[in-house]
């Protein structure tokens, strides 16, 4: 737990801007911000290479020593570059030894899980963080949470996991879950699945074109396959039928009406 503060120089900042913050980070520099305690926000740069050094051990209580007038301030937050690799911003919050605040602390899982001896079993860890409140000088490093008895199936949630003081309160959801044991062929099912309902329901099938107005029932052109004949044409002679007898004699013309008198 944080026992003691770290020396840390600031100067002040004269100019603002992301032209200027630039500029200082150029030049080896961070920019921060430092605020509460009812004063006013007041804005200083960093030796970014003994800050940064700091920040990456997890450290976040500090003695600023600003003008030759020390301040106790807590590390708040750090904002990163717009790839997310790069920190170019810190804020830092005017503390006394003996306040209370609120904090996230990173959670370090330690021990075997029983359950990753099983076939396609994985472990899970969707909170890699955990807030609680305690006193200024008992901010954990970490959180320990042991996953000897975690097995397949079953979850270690924030409300499981031991604070290092009894002074300490989690401020975290006391659901959330740190660790878990899974098996990865059931992810797999429910992906499967996932697709086979969306190939299921199949594209969408356009319905036929409809015909033109006026042309619904009209009888379909001569000479097309399957028309039948024009009104008093000959019907074509059926198929296998025997040609007429050589020399035949025509059949004679109808004899006229008699006239009626």
């Amino acid at each position: 737990m944080a026992t003691k503060t770290i020396a840390l120089a600031a100067s002040k900042r004269e100019r603002l801007g992301s032209r200027y913050s630039g500029r200082l980070r150029q030049q080896g520099k961070l920019p921060a911000i430092v605020y509460g305690r009812s004063e006013e926000p007041l804005p200083v740069s960093l030796d970014a290479r003994e800050a940064l050094g700091h920040f990456r051990k997890g450290e976040k209580l500090f003695e600023l020593s600003l003008d030759g007038s020390p301040q106790t301030v807590l590390l708040k937050d750090l904002q990163f570059d717009y790839l997310g690799t790069h920190i170019i911003h810190a804020d830092l919050a005017r503390v006394s030894l003996t306040d209370r605040v609120t904090v996230r602390v990173p959670v370090r899982l330690i021990g075997e899980a029983p359950g990753l001896k099983t076939a396609g079993a994985i472990l899970m860890h969707p909170t890699g963080e955990v807030q609680v409140e305690c006193i200024v000088t008992e901010i954990p490093e970490f959180i320990e949470v042991s996953i000897d008895a975690l097995d397949v199936g079953h979850a270690i949630t924030a409300g499981d996991a031991k604070l290092p003081a009894s002074s300490m309160k989690l401020a975290t959801d006391p659901h959330a879950i740190l660790a878990q044991i899974v098996i990865q062929m059931e992810i797999k099912v429910e992906e499967s699945a996932t697709v086979d309902a969306a190939a299921a329901a199949g594209p969408e099938v356009l319905t036929a074109k409809k015909p033109e107005e006026g042309a619904e029932g009209a009888a379909p052109a001569a000479g097309a396959k399957g028309a039948p004949p024009a009104k008093g044409a000959a019907a074509p002679a059926a198929k296998g039928a025997a040609p007429a007898a050589k020399g035949a004699a025509p059949a004679k013309a109808a004899a006229p009406a008699e006239k009626k008198k």
